[in-house]
C-alpha cells in the first residue's frame, strides 16, 4: 500500500536500450543534469529500464552523485558535496525511508511467525517425550487449587456437622 501511494506520485523516467532517458511526465528525453534537477526540486522520481520495468534510481542517482563532484572545480572548496548535493543526499534518504519501514515491518511478522513455529514445534517434541507443557502444568495447577478448596469446604461441613451432632447427643445425655 505504501509502495503504491509513493508510485502514484512519483515522476517515472525510462531508460531506453540505446541509454537515452524518456522522461513519461513531460514526453521528453531527458538527461542526467535534468534529472539532477528535478530531485533539487524535490520531486519524487523513478526511473526503470524500459523492457524489463528494471528499477534503476539508485543506479541513475548514483551516476548524477559521480557527476556532480568531477564536474566541481578543485578550487571551490569543501563545500562542494554539501551545498551541490544536499537536495540529491536527501531525497535518496526519503526514498529509502519508506521502502526501509515496510522492511522493518515484514521482519517483525516473520520474526513472530518464526516463534509461533518453534513454540508448535517445542510443544509437539514436549507431548512426544510425555514431558508437560507450560500449559499443561497451569491447568494441573488450577485442578488441585480446586480439588483443595472442595476439600476445605467438605471438612468444614463434615466439621459443622460434628459439633451439631456432638451438641445433640451431649444435650440428651446430660438430662
Amino acid at each position: 500500500m505504501l509502495m503504491q501511494i509513493m508510485a502514484a506520485h512519483k515522476h517515472l523516467i525510462k531508460k531506453y536500450a540505446n541509454r537515452k532517458l524518456y522522461d513519461t511526465h513531460t514526453s521528453r528525453y531527458i538527461t542526467l543534469e535534468g534529472i539532477s534537477q528535478l530531485v533539487r526540486e524535490g520531486r519524487d522520481i523513478q526511473v526503470v529500464e524500459r523492457d524489463s520495468g528494471r528499477d534503476l534510481t539508485p543506479l541513475i542517482l548514483s551516476q548524477i552523485v559521480v557527476g556532480e563532484e568531477k564536474r566541481v572545480a578543485p578550487e571551490e572548496g569543501d563545500d562542494h558535496p554539501h551545498d551541490r548535493g544536499q537536495a540529491l543526499f536527501d531525497y535518496v534518504r526519503r526514498t529509502l525511508s519508506g521502502p526501509a519501514a515496510l522492511v522493518s515491518s515484514r521482519v517483525e511478522r516473520g520474526r513472530l511467525d518464526l516463534e509461533d513455529l518453534i513454540d508448535a514445534a517445542v510443544e509437539r517434541a514436549l507431548a512426544r517425550l510425555s514431558i508437560p507443557t507450560r500449559r499443561d502444568l497451569d491447568a494441573l495447577s488450577a485442578r488441585v487449587d480446586d480439588l483443595e478448596a472442595r476439600l476445605e469446604r467438605a471438612t468444614a461441613d463434615r466439621g459443622q456437622g460434628r459439633t451439631a451432632q456432638s451438641r445433640s447427643r451431649g444435650g440428651g445425655r446430660a438430662r
